[in-house]
């Protein structure tokens, strides 16, 4: 395989629509890889406690050796292999092989694949797969996003532009996609600070999917949560005309030092005039 990407520094605007495809088809491809691993196969936890299965790891090996071949020399960081650390400038990968991990053990479909390019602290690409929904979606930031219909058969998608929506009009209830696992009651008053808000309940990235595709207006986390479960959720909804801050409105970034790789709090919204 051609290499597509091959310097840390060179994720120029231009070059990013050269990586979709290959990374589009990566990402498919780690989702049949989780699909072909039956679901009740032994589950293990790792040091923090939290589960990984066969279907994480067997994920991870499909990304880890594509990202070798698309884009060697850029670093990687993964939730199965973040021992190794990540730059704070340059380019890098940040990659969740199995997001939702606990909705996919308790058989529920809601569960992802989550590819992001991050530049200079900024995610600049991203892509969120579901295979079990036939599913993913893609964005380059400041270029456009879109919504892949997976043929039943695994091969080849058909695709469709999406987009955010702008904030409710006054006295319209504002839709608030909230973690099935993780409410917790810094978030939960915060939508409530938003009369008449409706919360859509789903698990893994599929939040900010929601929110890229204009089908929910915000999706805040006022709790500790980890860079590889957003970064490709952050630049999917940046990408489709949305922005994601951190809880004080600056724009959340991906070089900051933080112990364990952990984002204090973030809240994505569907306008970029959101408030």
């Amino acid at each position: 395989m051609t290499a597509a990407f091959e310097h840390p520094t060179a994720a120029s605007p231009d070059r990013l629509p050269a990586l979709l495809a290959p990374l589009t088809d990566l990402v498919l491809r780690a989702g049949a890889a989780i699909m072909a691993i039956p679901r009740d196969a032994k589950v293990t936890q790792k040091l923090d406690g939290s589960p990984v299965t066969p279907a994480d790891l067997a994920a991870d090996r499909v990304i880890a050796e594509g990202l070798a071949a698309i884009a060697p020399g850029v670093p990687v960081l993964s939730e199965e292999s973040c021992d190794r650390g990540r730059p704070t400038t340059g380019s890098f990968f940040v990659v969740d092989p199995l997001d939702g991990t606990k909705e996919y053990i308790a058989g529920r479909d809601e569960f992802t694949v989550n590819l992001a390019l991050v530049s200079d602290g900024v995610p600049v690409l991203g892509l969120v797969g579901a295979p079990a929904l036939g599913l993913a979606w893609r964005g380059v930031v400041g270029q456009n996003a879109e919504r892949l219909t997976i043929a039943a058969n695994g091969i080849g998608f058909t695709t469709s532009a999406i987009r955010t929506r702008p904030l409710p009009e006054p006295g319209q209830p504002w839709t608030a996609t909230v973690s099935r696992s993780h409410l917790d009651p810094r978030t939960l008053a915060f939508i409530t600070g938003r009369p008449g808000a409706v919360h859509a309940t789903l698990g893994s990235s599929l939040k900010f999917c929601r929110i890229a595709e204009g089908e929910a207006d915000i999706y805040p986390r006022l709790a500790p949560i980890c860079e590889w479960d957003i970064a490709a959720g952050a630049a999917l909804v940046i990408a489709a005309g949305g922005k994601v801050t951190d809880a004080s409105g600056a724009p959340l970034r991906f070089d900051e030092p933080r112990p364990n790789f952990i984002v204090p709090d973030f809240i994505a919204w569907g306008d970029r005039n959101g408030r």
